[in-house]
């Protein structure tokens, strides 16, 4: 489901290159859907959701189901209405939020009230998909993952359709954006609805802030809401230096974000969503070697598929941009630069997806400190890279900075458990990692040989061009399973354990 969600998304983003390109009212878009996003990860999928599934878990082990759905009630009332206030003050305080997160556009009046017209509309998205969000945990903590992963398929066919046959008839094309970002919340929470009033969850208006599941979620979403917002905050950083570049700087970002955020979905959102309630549950029934064991699994599934992703996304960048992008206004030129871009990404991807699953090993165990205290390091990191590598490299370094920060983050994340006895590696690491990365490197050198056969990529078709870009990948896929199985690594090396859900 996560597959088909993120395959639509590339879609997505297909239409909006062809149609807005790298402009800046592209560049006024993506600043504007960007804050809301880092508002999503606070209240939403990020430090809420993090907080609230080990709650969750807690009370379905040891209570009836009429005391899960009390809880439900409580706490979705008490998000939207906190919201409501959120997103009332967004759309107010729109121009001034502009002009904090993006001063460089300060030079251009016109691009900055556009920014600020566009944060208007896409504000309240943050309504709609937080309360996603904790319907969507809830699902999760009962073991039905299905909807709640397929979910964001409907913002991204929203935004196709608004695309496509909204844009040409407005007179500003670009505002169809907005307007398929608030549909696509109003869609997916609607689904939500629909997936919990089966379930027998459906929460029912309740405003009791003094129950104890709401006090106790708000304690840990805290510190939460810094901890596993890193990643976010540190794009917040670059797009607030590379406001100062040359026009279209912060679409090159956003193109190649898009594509280090296919795998970072795919792989580490996914898995991440499934261990949380699953660590938590372990935690709360003091399972402390299964707790130890999937959180063993989940790091060598990370390593086994981020590494030759990596890989692919370094090798095949300018393939998968000119296959994906460069149609209408999206020339040779801004592949190119999302190509530099895309690279730099690439490096980080296997730190930013670890971090997706280190951090709840944290939050499960209800420790929402910790990573506060990393992420603050991380953010530091960032911050300096951002500066002296987005001064050499422009865009470019400000991308070279995240996946650093990444690693810094991942790093410590790991030395924590590791020094707190928390996580205990199980035998054979070292050879997997050696298997792992000759294999991922052999099929790259595989990858970067055949590429050089389609030097006439650009002028081809889309049919041509995606036939032969889906035969590229194909027989990387192959090749690296080929490798890995010469090399020694069995799927009993990345297999589940055997524990109770």
């Amino acid at each position: 489901m996560t597959l088909i969600s993120r395959v639509l998304g590339l879609a997505r983003d297909s239409a909006i290159a062809a149609v807005f390109g790298a402009s800046s009212a592209t560049d006024a878009f993506v600043v504007a859907f960007r804050i809301p996003n880092l508002f999503r990860r606070l209240f939403a999928e990020g430090a809420f959701s993090q907080a609230f599934v080990p709650v969750l878990a807690g009370y379905k082990a040891a209570a009836s189901t009429a005391e899960v759905t009390a809880l439900v009630s409580a706490v979705c009332s008490a998000l939207a209405l906190v919201l409501l206030a959120v997103v009332a003050l967004g759309v107010a305080a729109a121009p001034y939020i502009i002009t904090l997160v993006a001063p460089g556009f300060g030079d251009d009046p016109a691009k900055a009230a556009l920014s600020a017209s566009l944060l208007r509309l896409t504000f309240p998205y943050l309504w709609f998909i937080s309360l996603t969000a904790l319907l969507g945990g809830a699902l999760n903590t009962y073991g039905r993952f299905a909807i709640p992963a397929l979910t964001p398929a409907l913002l991204n066919l929203a935004l196709i359709g608004c695309t496509v046959w909204l844009a040409p008839h407005l007179p500003q094309p670009i505002f169809a954006l907005g307007i398929g970002v608030l549909l696509g919340g109003a869609l997916q929470l609607g689904l939500q609805v629909l997936a919990v009033w089966r379930a027998g969850l459906l929460p029912k208006p309740t405003l009791n802030f003094r129950h104890p599941a709401v006090s106790r979620i708000l304690r840990l979403m805290g510190p939460a809401v810094f901890g596993v917002s890193v990643a976010q905050l540190n794009l917040l950083v670059s797009t607030f230096i590379a406001s100062f570049f040359q026009a279209g700087s912060l679409s090159w970002l956003y193109y190649a974000e898009r594509l280090m955020e296919f795998p970072v979905g795919l792989f580490g959102v996914a898995l991440g969503t499934v261990i949380m309630p699953r660590l938590a549950e372990h935690h709360a029934r003091a399972e402390v070697g299964s707790f130890s064991a999937t959180l063993d699994w989940a790091l060598r599934a990370v390593f086994a598929l981020t590494l030759p992703a990596a890989v692919g996304l370094a090798v095949l960048g300018p393939v998968l941009l000119t296959t994906l992008f460069q149609y209408g206004e999206f020339g040779a030129h801004d592949v190119a630069m999302s190509a530099q871009a895309l690279m730099a990404y690439a490096a980080g991807l296997t730190g930013l997806i670890l971090v997706k699953v280190l951090a709840p090993a944290y939050y499960a165990r209800q420790d929402t400190r910790t990573p506060v205290k990393i992420g603050l390091i991380a953010m530091l990191i960032n911050l300096l890279a951002c500066i002296v590598l987005g001064w050499f490299f422009q865009h470019a370094g400000l991308a070279l900075a995240v996946s650093l920060a990444a690693f810094v983050n991942a790093g410590l994340l790991l030395r924590g458990l590791l020094v707190n006895g928390v996580y205990r590696p199980h035998a054979g690491w070292r050879g997997f990692v050696t298997r792992v990365t000759l294999a991922a490197a052999g099929m790259g050198a595989g990858l970067s040989l055949s590429a050089k056969y389609f030097s006439g990529w650009p002028h081809w078709s889309v049919w041509e061009r995606g036939g032969c870009l889906t035969l590229l990948v194909a027989g990387g896929v192959v090749a690296y399973v080929a490798l890995a199985w010469l090399t020694g690594l069995r799927s009993a090396h990345v297999a589940q354990p055997k524990a109770r859900l």
